[in-house]
């Protein structure tokens, strides 16, 4: 494996830990999929720093 596959593959896998993350904050696990295959690290910080959970 050289270092591109694991780049995507890292990628790819913080894309599916922050939809994990805004499903458990009530929020759309497909929308933060997306946009963190954009913005990755930068989807995370704004999920664990300005989102909180929402009320039910």
């Amino acid at each position: 494996m050289d270092d591109l596959d694991r780049w995507f593959a890292g990628w790819g896998t913080l894309s599916l830990v922050n939809a994990g993350l805004a499903q458990g904050k009530g929020r759309s696990g497909f929308n933060w999929w997306v946009l963190s295959l954009v913005l990755g690290p930068v989807a995370t910080l704004l999920l664990v720093a300005f989102f909180d959970p929402l009320e039910e």
